[in-house]
Protein backbone atom coordinates (compact mmCIF):
# COMPACT_ATOMS: atom_id res chain seq x y z
CA UNK A 1 0.00 0.00 0.00
CA UNK A 2 1.38 3.40 -1.01
CA UNK A 3 2.04 5.88 1.78
CA UNK A 4 2.48 9.64 2.00
CA UNK A 5 5.73 9.91 3.97
CA UNK A 6 7.03 13.06 5.62
CA UNK A 7 10.73 13.77 6.19
CA UNK A 8 11.91 15.85 9.16
CA UNK A 9 15.61 16.76 9.24
CA UNK A 10 17.85 19.67 10.29
CA UNK A 11 18.27 22.19 7.44
CA UNK A 12 21.79 21.10 6.48
CA UNK A 13 22.73 20.10 2.91
CA UNK A 14 24.50 16.82 3.75
CA UNK A 15 21.46 15.57 5.70
CA UNK A 16 19.04 16.57 2.95
CA UNK A 17 21.20 14.90 0.26
CA UNK A 18 21.26 11.55 2.06
CA UNK A 19 17.55 11.61 2.84
CA UNK A 20 16.70 12.75 -0.69
CA UNK A 21 18.34 9.59 -2.05
CA UNK A 22 16.12 7.51 0.25
CA UNK A 23 13.06 9.61 -0.66
CA UNK A 24 13.61 9.13 -4.40
CA UNK A 25 13.88 5.38 -3.94
CA UNK A 26 10.58 5.39 -2.03
CA UNK A 27 8.92 7.47 -4.75
CA UNK A 28 10.09 4.89 -7.30
CA UNK A 29 8.25 2.30 -5.17
CA UNK A 30 5.01 4.26 -5.51
CA UNK A 31 5.03 6.39 -2.34
CA UNK A 32 4.72 10.17 -1.98
CA UNK A 33 7.45 11.93 0.01
CA UNK A 34 7.37 15.47 1.41
CA UNK A 35 10.15 17.26 3.32
CA UNK A 36 8.97 19.70 6.01
CA UNK A 37 11.25 22.51 7.20
CA UNK A 38 11.65 26.28 7.06
CA UNK A 39 11.19 27.71 3.57
CA UNK A 40 14.86 28.38 2.81
CA UNK A 41 15.80 24.73 3.33
CA UNK A 42 14.02 23.90 0.05
CA UNK A 43 17.24 24.94 -1.71
CA UNK A 44 18.88 21.68 -0.59
CA UNK A 45 16.41 19.58 -2.62
CA UNK A 46 17.16 19.24 -6.33
CA UNK A 47 14.64 16.53 -7.16
CA UNK A 48 11.42 16.98 -9.08
CA UNK A 49 10.16 13.73 -7.56
CA UNK A 50 10.14 14.90 -3.94
CA UNK A 51 7.86 17.58 -2.48
CA UNK A 52 8.63 20.30 0.05
CA UNK A 53 6.24 21.93 2.51
CA UNK A 54 7.42 25.08 4.34
CA UNK A 55 6.69 25.68 8.02
CA UNK A 56 7.82 28.33 10.48
CA UNK A 57 7.00 31.39 8.35
CA UNK A 58 6.80 33.66 11.41
CA UNK A 59 9.60 32.28 13.58
CA UNK A 60 12.01 31.46 10.73
CA UNK A 61 11.65 34.24 8.10
CA UNK A 62 14.02 34.72 5.13
CA UNK A 63 17.59 35.09 6.38
CA UNK A 64 17.15 32.66 9.27
CA UNK A 65 18.88 29.77 7.53
CA UNK A 66 21.90 31.89 6.60
CA UNK A 67 22.30 32.73 10.27
CA UNK A 68 22.03 29.06 11.22
CA UNK A 69 24.66 28.08 8.67
CA UNK A 70 27.05 30.80 9.86
CA UNK A 71 26.72 29.57 13.43
CA UNK A 72 27.19 25.95 12.36
CA UNK A 73 30.25 26.77 10.26
CA UNK A 74 32.01 28.85 12.93
CA UNK A 75 30.40 28.58 16.35
CA UNK A 76 33.58 30.01 17.90
CA UNK A 77 33.92 29.95 21.68
CA UNK A 78 31.39 29.26 24.42
CA UNK A 79 29.17 32.20 23.46
CA UNK A 80 28.95 31.11 19.83
CA UNK A 81 28.24 27.54 20.89
CA UNK A 82 25.46 28.76 23.15
CA UNK A 83 23.95 30.69 20.22
CA UNK A 84 24.08 27.58 18.02
CA UNK A 85 22.33 25.48 20.68
CA UNK A 86 19.72 28.22 21.12
CA UNK A 87 19.18 28.17 17.35
CA UNK A 88 18.70 24.40 17.41
CA UNK A 89 16.22 24.82 20.25
CA UNK A 90 14.18 27.39 18.32
CA UNK A 91 13.96 25.07 15.32
CA UNK A 92 12.87 22.10 17.43
CA UNK A 93 10.31 24.29 19.20
CA UNK A 94 8.94 25.58 15.87
CA UNK A 95 8.63 22.09 14.40
CA UNK A 96 6.91 20.70 17.50
CA UNK A 97 4.36 23.52 17.30
CA UNK A 98 3.74 23.50 13.55
CA UNK A 99 4.22 19.92 12.36
CA UNK A 100 1.03 18.43 13.88
CA UNK A 101 -1.27 20.67 11.84
CA UNK A 102 0.88 20.41 8.69
CA UNK A 103 0.93 16.60 8.83
CA UNK A 104 -2.86 16.48 9.17
CA UNK A 105 -3.41 18.99 6.33
CA UNK A 106 -1.06 17.12 3.98
CA UNK A 107 -2.47 13.71 4.88
CA UNK A 108 0.95 12.35 5.85
CA UNK A 109 0.77 8.77 7.12
CA UNK A 110 4.29 8.19 8.50
CA UNK A 111 7.58 9.98 9.10
CA UNK A 112 11.26 9.53 8.38
CA UNK A 113 13.05 11.44 11.15
CA UNK A 114 16.70 12.45 11.17
CA UNK A 115 18.22 11.54 14.54
CA UNK A 116 19.55 15.08 14.89
CA UNK A 117 16.07 16.66 15.00
CA UNK A 118 14.10 15.54 18.04
CA UNK A 119 10.84 17.14 16.87
CA UNK A 120 10.19 14.43 14.28
CA UNK A 121 10.10 11.59 16.78
CA UNK A 122 8.14 13.58 19.37
CA UNK A 123 5.42 14.64 16.92
CA UNK A 124 5.19 11.20 15.30
CA UNK A 125 4.79 9.45 18.63
CA UNK A 126 2.29 12.00 19.91
CA UNK A 127 0.15 11.71 16.76
CA UNK A 128 0.29 7.92 16.64
CA UNK A 129 2.16 7.85 13.33
CA UNK A 130 4.77 5.21 12.56
CA UNK A 131 8.25 6.64 12.17
CA UNK A 132 11.76 5.53 11.28
CA UNK A 133 14.88 7.21 12.66
CA UNK A 134 17.83 7.78 10.31
CA UNK A 135 21.36 8.63 11.45
CA UNK A 136 22.82 10.73 8.64
CA UNK A 137 25.71 11.58 10.99
CA UNK A 138 27.15 9.23 13.60
CA UNK A 139 24.36 7.55 15.59
CA UNK A 140 23.34 9.36 18.77
CA UNK A 141 22.47 6.04 20.49
CA UNK A 142 24.31 6.05 23.82
CA UNK A 143 26.14 3.20 25.50
CA UNK A 144 28.14 3.05 28.73
CA UNK A 145 31.87 2.91 28.02
CA UNK A 146 31.68 4.76 24.69
CA UNK A 147 32.48 8.45 24.14
CA UNK A 148 29.80 10.62 22.58
CA UNK A 149 30.42 11.28 18.85
CA UNK A 150 31.10 14.98 19.50
CA UNK A 151 33.97 14.17 21.86
CA UNK A 152 37.58 13.89 20.61
CA UNK A 153 38.65 10.97 22.81
CA UNK A 154 40.42 7.87 21.56
CA UNK A 155 38.73 4.58 22.42
CA UNK A 156 39.81 2.53 25.39
CA UNK A 157 38.25 0.12 27.90
CA UNK A 158 40.04 1.13 31.09
CA UNK A 159 38.16 2.38 34.15
CA UNK A 160 39.83 5.75 33.80
CA UNK A 161 38.62 6.17 30.24
CA UNK A 162 35.14 5.15 31.32
CA UNK A 163 35.15 7.93 33.92
CA UNK A 164 36.36 10.44 31.32
CA UNK A 165 33.59 9.42 28.91
CA UNK A 166 30.93 9.67 31.63
CA UNK A 167 32.20 13.08 32.75
CA UNK A 168 32.24 14.42 29.21
CA UNK A 169 28.67 13.17 28.73
CA UNK A 170 27.55 15.17 31.76
CA UNK A 171 29.34 18.23 30.40
CA UNK A 172 27.65 17.82 27.02
CA UNK A 173 24.22 17.49 28.62
CA UNK A 174 24.86 20.65 30.62
CA UNK A 175 25.87 22.59 27.50
CA UNK A 176 22.76 21.32 25.70
CA UNK A 177 20.56 22.49 28.59
CA UNK A 178 18.35 24.84 26.56
CA UNK A 179 17.70 22.24 23.89
CA UNK A 180 17.02 19.53 26.48
CA UNK A 181 14.48 21.80 28.19
CA UNK A 182 12.75 22.37 24.85
CA UNK A 183 12.49 18.62 24.23
CA UNK A 184 11.25 18.00 27.78
CA UNK A 185 8.62 20.75 27.49
CA UNK A 186 7.11 19.37 24.28
CA UNK A 187 7.27 15.76 25.45
CA UNK A 188 5.21 16.77 28.48
CA UNK A 189 2.85 18.91 26.37
CA UNK A 190 2.23 15.95 24.05
CA UNK A 191 1.55 13.69 27.03
CA UNK A 192 4.61 11.53 26.37
CA UNK A 193 6.94 9.95 28.91
CA UNK A 194 9.74 12.14 30.25
CA UNK A 195 12.65 12.68 27.85
CA UNK A 196 15.24 15.34 27.09
CA UNK A 197 18.02 14.10 24.82
CA UNK A 198 18.11 13.29 21.12
CA UNK A 199 18.85 9.67 22.00
CA UNK A 200 15.49 9.46 23.78
CA UNK A 201 13.47 10.41 20.69
CA UNK A 202 14.31 7.46 18.43
CA UNK A 203 11.99 5.05 16.68
CA UNK A 204 10.91 1.81 18.39
CA UNK A 205 10.26 0.31 14.92
CA UNK A 206 13.40 0.88 12.88
CA UNK A 207 16.62 2.87 13.15
CA UNK A 208 18.86 3.21 10.11
CA UNK A 209 22.50 4.34 10.07
CA UNK A 210 24.80 5.37 7.21
CA UNK A 211 27.67 3.68 9.04
CA UNK A 212 28.72 0.03 9.09
CA UNK A 213 29.56 -1.96 12.21
CA UNK A 214 33.23 -2.23 11.21
CA UNK A 215 33.67 1.54 11.36
CA UNK A 216 31.93 1.89 14.72
CA UNK A 217 33.55 1.60 18.11
CA UNK A 218 32.64 -1.71 19.80
CA UNK A 219 28.89 -1.54 20.49
CA UNK A 220 27.10 -4.08 22.64
CA UNK A 221 23.67 -2.61 23.30
CA UNK A 222 22.14 -1.47 20.02
CA UNK A 223 18.44 -2.32 19.76
CA UNK A 224 17.47 -5.26 17.52
CA UNK A 225 15.71 -2.87 15.11
CA UNK A 226 18.96 -0.91 14.47
CA UNK A 227 20.34 -1.38 10.94
CA UNK A 228 23.76 -0.41 9.54
CA UNK A 229 23.06 0.08 5.82
CA UNK A 230 26.04 2.16 4.70
CA UNK A 231 25.80 5.39 2.69
CA UNK A 232 22.48 6.60 1.29
CA UNK A 233 23.26 7.62 -2.27
CA UNK A 234 21.46 7.95 -5.62
CA UNK A 235 21.62 4.89 -7.86
CA UNK A 236 23.68 6.68 -10.52
CA UNK A 237 26.79 8.51 -9.20
CA UNK A 238 27.79 11.84 -10.71
CA UNK A 239 30.32 11.51 -13.52
CA UNK A 240 33.24 13.70 -14.56
CA UNK A 241 32.27 16.58 -16.82
CA UNK A 242 35.88 17.60 -17.41
CA UNK A 243 38.30 15.18 -15.80
CA UNK A 244 41.59 16.90 -14.91
CA UNK A 245 44.70 15.74 -16.71
CA UNK A 246 46.85 14.06 -14.08
CA UNK A 247 50.37 12.69 -14.33
CA UNK A 248 50.36 8.90 -13.79
CA UNK A 249 53.65 8.92 -11.91
CA UNK A 250 52.67 11.40 -9.17
CA UNK A 251 50.31 10.80 -6.25
CA UNK A 252 46.83 12.38 -6.29
CA UNK A 253 45.43 13.92 -3.09
CA UNK A 254 41.81 15.05 -2.81
CA UNK A 255 40.98 17.68 -0.17
CA UNK A 256 37.48 18.65 0.91
CA UNK A 257 36.23 20.29 4.10
CA UNK A 258 32.54 19.91 3.32
CA UNK A 259 29.78 22.36 2.52
CA UNK A 260 29.85 24.30 5.78
CA UNK A 261 33.64 24.46 6.22
CA UNK A 262 34.81 25.09 2.66
CA UNK A 263 35.65 28.73 3.40
CA UNK A 264 38.76 27.87 5.44
CA UNK A 265 41.45 29.22 3.13
CA UNK A 266 44.19 29.12 5.77
CA UNK A 267 43.67 25.42 6.35
CA UNK A 268 43.57 24.68 2.62
CA UNK A 269 46.87 26.53 2.21
CA UNK A 270 48.41 24.43 4.95
CA UNK A 271 47.17 21.31 3.15
CA UNK A 272 48.67 22.51 -0.14
CA UNK A 273 52.06 23.07 1.53
CA UNK A 274 51.89 19.61 3.09
CA UNK A 275 51.56 18.09 -0.39
CA UNK A 276 54.64 19.79 -1.83
CA UNK A 277 57.35 17.38 -0.60
CA UNK A 278 55.79 14.53 -2.62
CA UNK A 279 54.94 16.57 -5.71
CA UNK A 280 51.38 15.46 -5.04
CA UNK A 281 48.66 16.57 -7.43
CA UNK A 282 46.18 18.28 -5.11
CA UNK A 283 42.51 18.50 -6.09
CA UNK A 284 40.58 20.90 -3.83
CA UNK A 285 36.78 21.05 -3.55
CA UNK A 286 35.71 24.06 -1.49
CA UNK A 287 31.93 23.67 -2.01
CA UNK A 288 31.50 27.33 -2.93
CA UNK A 289 33.31 28.59 0.17
CA UNK A 290 36.13 30.41 -1.69
CA UNK A 291 36.09 33.16 -4.28
CA UNK A 292 38.24 33.36 -7.41
CA UNK A 293 40.99 35.32 -5.70
CA UNK A 294 41.26 32.68 -2.97
CA UNK A 295 41.25 29.89 -5.56
CA UNK A 296 44.19 31.58 -7.27
CA UNK A 297 46.01 31.78 -3.93
CA UNK A 298 45.76 27.98 -3.65
CA UNK A 299 47.02 27.52 -7.20
CA UNK A 300 50.07 29.61 -6.28
CA UNK A 301 50.58 27.26 -3.30
CA UNK A 302 50.78 24.36 -5.76
CA UNK A 303 47.22 22.98 -5.97
CA UNK A 304 46.52 21.27 -9.30
CA UNK A 305 42.79 22.03 -9.53
CA UNK A 306 40.61 24.15 -7.25
CA UNK A 307 36.86 24.20 -7.78
CA UNK A 308 33.56 24.30 -5.93
CA UNK A 309 32.67 20.65 -6.48
CA UNK A 310 34.10 17.45 -7.89
CA UNK A 311 32.01 14.33 -8.48
CA UNK A 312 33.12 12.95 -5.13
CA UNK A 313 32.94 9.22 -5.74
CA UNK A 314 34.72 9.62 -9.08
CA UNK A 315 37.57 11.71 -7.68
CA UNK A 316 38.00 9.41 -4.65
CA UNK A 317 38.41 6.42 -6.95
CA UNK A 318 41.29 8.29 -8.61
CA UNK A 319 42.90 9.66 -5.42
CA UNK A 320 45.75 8.02 -3.50
CA UNK A 321 44.69 9.81 -0.29
CA UNK A 322 41.95 12.14 0.88
CA UNK A 323 42.23 14.97 3.40
CA UNK A 324 38.83 15.59 4.94
CA UNK A 325 37.09 17.33 7.83
CA UNK A 326 35.56 13.99 8.78
CA UNK A 327 32.09 14.43 7.31
CA UNK A 328 30.45 11.01 7.31
CA UNK A 329 29.47 11.23 3.64
CA UNK A 330 33.08 11.73 2.53
CA UNK A 331 34.39 9.03 4.86
CA UNK A 332 31.91 6.40 3.65
CA UNK A 333 32.65 7.23 0.01
CA UNK A 334 36.38 6.95 0.74
CA UNK A 335 35.84 3.46 2.19
CA UNK A 336 34.08 2.34 -0.98
CA UNK A 337 37.01 3.71 -3.02
CA UNK A 338 39.58 2.13 -0.61
CA UNK A 339 41.20 5.55 -0.23
CA UNK A 340 43.12 6.20 3.04
CA UNK A 341 42.10 9.33 4.97
CA UNK A 342 43.74 12.11 6.92
CA UNK A 343 40.93 13.53 9.07
CA UNK A 344 41.03 17.11 10.38
CA UNK A 345 37.87 17.30 12.53
CA UNK A 346 36.33 20.75 12.83
CA UNK A 347 32.86 20.47 14.43
CA UNK A 348 29.78 18.36 15.26
CA UNK A 349 30.44 14.60 15.15
CA UNK A 350 33.68 14.98 13.18
CA UNK A 351 35.92 14.30 16.23
CA UNK A 352 34.04 11.02 16.69
CA UNK A 353 34.42 10.17 13.01
CA UNK A 354 38.17 10.84 13.24
CA UNK A 355 38.41 8.53 16.26
CA UNK A 356 36.64 5.77 14.35
CA UNK A 357 38.76 6.18 11.21
CA UNK A 358 41.95 5.81 13.22
CA UNK A 359 40.54 3.00 15.41
CA UNK A 360 39.51 1.04 12.29
CA UNK A 361 42.97 1.45 10.73
CA UNK A 362 41.74 3.20 7.57
CA UNK A 363 43.44 6.53 8.16
CA UNK A 364 44.97 9.03 10.57
CA UNK A 365 43.73 12.09 12.42
CA UNK A 366 45.38 15.47 12.87
CA UNK A 367 44.53 18.71 14.60
CA UNK A 368 43.27 21.41 12.20
CA UNK A 369 44.39 24.07 14.69
CA UNK A 370 47.68 22.93 16.15
CA UNK A 371 49.47 20.85 13.48
CA UNK A 372 51.40 22.77 10.85
CA UNK A 373 52.07 21.76 7.26
CA UNK A 374 55.19 19.77 8.19
CA UNK A 375 53.28 17.61 10.69
CA UNK A 376 50.51 17.09 8.13
CA UNK A 377 53.12 16.17 5.55
CA UNK A 378 54.55 13.43 7.80
CA UNK A 379 51.12 11.87 8.23
CA UNK A 380 50.30 12.23 4.56
CA UNK A 381 53.51 10.40 3.70
CA UNK A 382 52.34 7.45 5.82
CA UNK A 383 49.03 7.36 3.94
CA UNK A 384 50.66 7.51 0.54
CA UNK A 385 52.99 4.65 1.45
CA UNK A 386 49.78 2.64 1.58
CA UNK A 387 50.98 -0.57 3.15
CA UNK A 388 49.60 0.06 6.64
CA UNK A 389 46.03 0.76 5.58
CA UNK A 390 45.28 -1.44 2.56
CA UNK A 391 44.00 -4.50 4.44
CA UNK A 392 41.63 -2.54 6.67
CA UNK A 393 40.39 -0.49 3.72
CA UNK A 394 39.70 -3.64 1.71
CA UNK A 395 37.80 -5.22 4.61
CA UNK A 396 35.70 -2.16 5.39
CA UNK A 397 35.14 -1.36 1.72
CA UNK A 398 33.67 -4.81 1.22
CA UNK A 399 31.49 -4.37 4.32
CA UNK A 400 30.10 -1.08 3.00
CA UNK A 401 29.39 -2.59 -0.41
CA UNK A 402 27.54 -5.48 1.23
CA UNK A 403 25.56 -3.30 3.65
CA UNK A 404 22.78 -2.61 1.19
CA UNK A 405 22.73 1.20 1.06
CA UNK A 406 19.63 2.95 -0.25
CA UNK A 407 17.83 -0.20 -1.52
CA UNK A 408 18.09 -1.89 1.87
CA UNK A 409 17.06 1.27 3.71
CA UNK A 410 14.02 1.51 1.42
CA UNK A 411 12.99 -2.04 2.26
CA UNK A 412 13.40 -1.37 5.99
CA UNK A 413 11.24 1.75 5.78
CA UNK A 414 8.52 -0.05 3.86
CA UNK A 415 8.48 -2.95 6.29
CA UNK A 416 8.27 -0.56 9.26
CA UNK A 417 5.39 1.37 7.73
CA UNK A 418 3.40 -1.46 6.17
CA UNK A 419 3.42 -3.99 8.98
Amino acid sequence: MARHIGVVAPPFPSHFRALQALAEALVARGHRVTFLQQQEAARWLDSGQVSFHPVGHTSHPPGSLARTLRLAAQPGGPLGLRRLIADMSRTTDMLCRELPRALDELGIDALICDQMEAAGGLVAEASGRAFVSVACALPVNREPGLPLPVMPFAYGESERRGRVYAGSERTYDMLMGEHRRTVAYHAAAFGLSRREGLHECLSPRAQISQTVAGLELPRRHLPPHFHHVGPLRPAAPAAWTSEPKLAPDKPVVFASLGTLQGHRLTLFRRIARACRPFGAQLLVAHCGGLDQRQEEALWREGATRVTSFFPQRAVLSRADAVITHGGLNTVMDALVARTPMLVLPLAFDQPGVATRVQHAGVGLRASPRFEGHRALSVKLEKLLAGTGFAAALARLGEEVEAAGGTPRATAIVEEAFLT
